[in-house]
């Protein structure tokens, strides 16, 4: 058994905020840039696309639409693209992409206009996501990656409750002015991020490029035959729609469902944000293996369930109880969110071929989609539509039958691994404060 947490850190609460290795440090930085840049421009996007841009509500929904399809179709050749020129060079370029795109978007007018953006933006979105990740297992050592993700996502979180401050104060103007330049704030924090990305050190696979290994096809066979691999992250897909709860069913329940008042909600995200912030490196001690992964998967799986059956019986309480009880749903989703985030990247990185780093995200990606993307519409019908309330049953079994069936799955990909994985390249524990390798440098 591998371990995936950092030993012997005994800091303070505050003091393990911070991460204890300077790449882990690095990392998270550009969490945090990435974050703040994104999330500065969407606190306002629906003023934006609405007023700035000119769509009605509908046309922006078809719009985003096409933009979630074009990143389904595009992230397993996404994936293919990061092993052939290696994720570092990748991940800075798409950077750079996205970073022009936000450019573009203060002179689009009009929906043709934005759907083309927006198929461009899916493009680097969906190189981004394939090289971020690829890049991650590979420069990290088996026994920090855990760990470090979990500084990252609570990184990433601060970022975004920045991001959505600055964009509260761009919405706060009054000004379309403001509102139609702030994609230039983002652009610039793309660029930022970019370079600082361009800075952090080679992994195995970009010297591997570097040194024109990449022309030699990875031996054994990939991850579309690895049944177990698809399996177990359509299933993670399936958890992961713990975030539909969180973010629309929920907030749906309470305004439609319920007394609570409206204001309710700002507490409802704000809990979850601190939460996400304070907590992941604590919540992820436990996962040192794939054994502890799946215990996680019950934990939040259990957490889900509890959040389905306490936001059911809002719909008879009154008053103060109905308050209680709603925070108390949300904060329960919540624990379903930081256990299975645990599991999820122990699952990527003891399942996934370290010769095929981007292509397995690629097809994580696009099994994952598949067993999320159909929660919103199903989950809200539901809740709010079938058998007065009843439906949230339902979705409390669709939970259990994914974690029922992730166990098989991941089991099967366990058994795929040891048959036809390659050894993997170890990098050198704590590595990242040098050993940059210039993007220009590569061969193209």
């Amino acid at each position: 058994m591998t371990t995936t947490a950092l030993p012997g850190d005994q800091r303070g609460f505050f003091r393990r905020l911070i991460p204890p290795t300077p790449l882990s440090r690095r990392l998270a930085t550009q969490s945090m840039l990435f974050a703040t840049g994104e999330s500065t421009f969407m606190t306002g996007s629906a003023v934006f696309l609405t007023l700035v841009v000119g769509m009605s509500a509908g046309k922006v929904g078809i719009a985003l639409t096409i933009m979630g399809v074009a990143e389904f179709l595009f992230a397993y050749p996404a994936g293919r693209v990061v092993d052939r020129f290696g994720p570092k060079r990748i991940w800075a370029l798409s950077t750079v992409g996205r970073g022009v795109v936000f450019c573009a978007l203060p002179f689009v007018s009009g929906f043709q206009e934005y759907v083309a953006v927006a198929v461009v933006f899916a493009l680097f979105g969906s190189l981004g996501a394939s090289s971020h990740q690829a890049y991650v297992l590979d420069v990290l050592p088996r026994n920090e990656r855990v760990e470090t993700q979990a500084y990252m996502y609570s990184w990433l979180n601060v970022g975004h409750t920045l991001g959505a401050m600055l964009g509260g104060i761009a919405l706060a103007t009054d000004s379309l002015t403001v509102i139609r330049w702030t994609p230039f704030f983002a652009a610039a924090m793309m660029l930022a991020n970019a370079f600082w990305v361009s800075r952090l050190p080679a992994a195995p696979h970009d010297l591997r490029v570097a040194s024109g290994e990449r022309r030699a096809k990875p031996p054994g066979p990939g991850p579309i035959r690895n049944l177990g691999w698809i399996l177990t992250t359509f299933f993670m897909g399936v958890l992961w729609t713990n975030q539909v709860l969180l973010q629309i069913v929920i907030p749906l329940w309470l305004v439609e469902a319920t007394d609570a008042p409206h204001v309710l909600l700002a507490w409802l995200f704000g809990t979850n944000t601190v939460l996400c912030i304070f907590l992941p490196a604590y919540t992820s001690r436990g996962v040192r293996n794939l054994r502890d992964a799946m215990r996680y998967t019950w934990i939040s799986s259990a957490f889900f369930i509890a959040s389905c059956v306490v936001t059911m019986i809002t719909h008879s309480t009154v008053g103060l109880i109905t308050v209680l009880l709603v925070w108390l749903g949300h904060l329960t989703v919540t624990g379903a969110e930081l256990a299975i985030s645990g599991a999820s990247w122990s699952f990527e990185a003891e399942l996934s071929d370290p010769a095929r780093r981007g292509e397995y995200q690629g097809v994580q990606e696009v099994s994952s989609a598949l067993g999320f993307q159909w929660a919103p519409a199903l989950y809200t019908w539901l809740a709010l539509s079938w058998a007065g309330g009843q439906g949230w049953l339902v979705i409390a079994g669709i939970i259990v039958v994914a974690t029922l069936g992730l166990g098989p799955s991941v089991r099967m990909a366990e058994r795929f691994r040891d048959a036809h994985f390659p050894p993997e390249d170890e990098p050198t524990p704590g590595a990242g404060a040098g050993a940059d390798v210039d993007l220009a440098a590569e061969p193209s």
